[in-house]
């Protein structure tokens, strides 16, 4: 269980604690943040008296969990699965999730090439019903391919049903889609996603607080919803029952201030009742994608020019830079076109066309990518953007 070693101590300490403490463990969130990753480690390896807040029984789990931790050898499974660990105060981490508070993730494990905190700048999340209609898969699909053609990243769950509708639905329009996952990013769940997952990990993230190997539970699929709330600029419900899983999703982006919406589906069916309940409280009603970026997106962003938040040109990375150099000074070009100029792959190069969208450079138009107004001007007086 040592986790010696100035550096990386905390990142192993971290490591070794998304073994020992549950996702969303609000006591575990608090030891963390009043003493430390490295002082609750301590603790847990001596095993002496417990943590304010945990029974004996509880925390004789805990030490037991914690000793049989091995924090290095998760690291080298996931390296070896091409999984990376992203913890709290990263490059890499998106800080919105720290508005979970004491719930907030130990750290994320991370499959995919993208940035995850670029990705998740213009995110919105789409679920629902595991058993859905047809309707619903259609209409997610929709959204979900409506949102990536307008530079959106679609945030899903990777299960059965809506989620999986919505996954396809953004990769099927060639855009950007994070799976949020209840278990090791390195074991997709359910089995027969195992294909779309892999896919999503090929063109964009899988994403999960769970180390390698481990498995899901009911309480870890619930919890797993606040991350995909916390994520995102807002939460879709296409369909859902009263007691589904995407209402606590959808509860969980109400109570952190995220924009709720819902999509209204036939007065007799069951599986939209839990969207009509949301619909007559707090949420807003959206049928199509115009709906759903009014609400999330930038003041102006249905005018024709949009301008988003920019960052100076050497501040990119210089891959990204090579994409970006590829586009026209004029019009849009396809990925694939893209791709070949910056001399890399076309998934890459549609993961940093992302990564620049989000940072006010480019913007998507169908089928092609062209660089904003502001990003044109910029380059004509001479300087980078910002």
């Amino acid at each position: 269980m040592s986790v010696d070693g100035e550096q990386g101590g905390e990142l192993l300490a971290r490591v070794l604690l998304t073994r020992v403490i549950e996702p969303g463990d609000e006591a575990g969130g608090r030891w963390v943040r009043e003493l430390g990753v490295a002082e609750v480690v301590r603790r847990l390896g001596e095993g002496g008296a417990p943590l304010p807040g945990a029974s004996g029984k509880r925390w004789a789990g805990l030490v037991a969990r914690a000793q049989a931790a091995r924090p290095r050898r998760d690291l080298e499974a996931a390296r070896d699965a091409g999984v990376r660990f992203v913890p709290p105060g990263g490059a890499e981490w998106p800080g919105q999730l720290d508005d979970l508070g004491d719930a907030r993730p130990l750290g994320l494990w991370v499959r995919g090439r993208p940035s995850l905190r670029m990705w998740a700048l213009r995110s919105v999340a789409v679920v629902g019903a595991r058993a859905c209609t047809e309707y619903g898969a259609h209409m997610a699909a929709t959204l979900a391919a409506g949102l990536a053609e307008q530079g959106w990243v679609v945030v899903s769950g990777g299960a059965y049903g809506v989620d999986g509708a919505a996954h396809r639905g953004a990769l099927g329009a060639g855009g950007a889609t994070i799976a949020v996952l209840a278990c090791g990013v390195d074991r997709p769940y359910p089995r027969g996603h195992t294909r779309l997952i892999n896919r999503i990990a090929e063109q964009g993230l899988v994403i999960g607080e769970l180390p390698p190997g481990d498995h899901p539970t009911p309480s870890r699929f619930i919890l797993r919803n606040r991350v995909i709330a916390a994520l995102t600029r807002g939460t879709v419900v296409v369909e859902a029952a009263h007691r589904s899983g995407s209402l606590v999703t959808a509860r969980a982006a109400q109570r952190l201030g995220r924009h709720t919406m819902g999509v209204p589906g036939p007065a007799t069916s069951g599986l939209s009742a839990g969207v009509h309940e949301l619909l007559r409280g707090e949420a807003a009603l959206v049928t199509d994608v115009a709906d759903v970026v009014e609400l999330v997106g930038d003041i102006g962003e249905l005018a024709p020019d949009r301008r988003g938040p920019v960052l100076p040109r050497d501040l990119l990375e210089p891959a990204t830079r090579q994409v970006l150099a590829a586009l026209p000074g004029r019009g849009a070009a396809r990925p694939d076109e893209i791709a070949r100029s910056a001399q890399t792959a076309q998934d890459d190069a549609i993961a940093r066309l992302y990564e620049l969208r989000a940072l006010g450079y480019v913007e998507r138009h169908g089928d092609g990518w062209k660089l904003t107004r502001q990003a044109v001007m910029s380059v004509r007086e001479g300087r980078g953007p910002g």
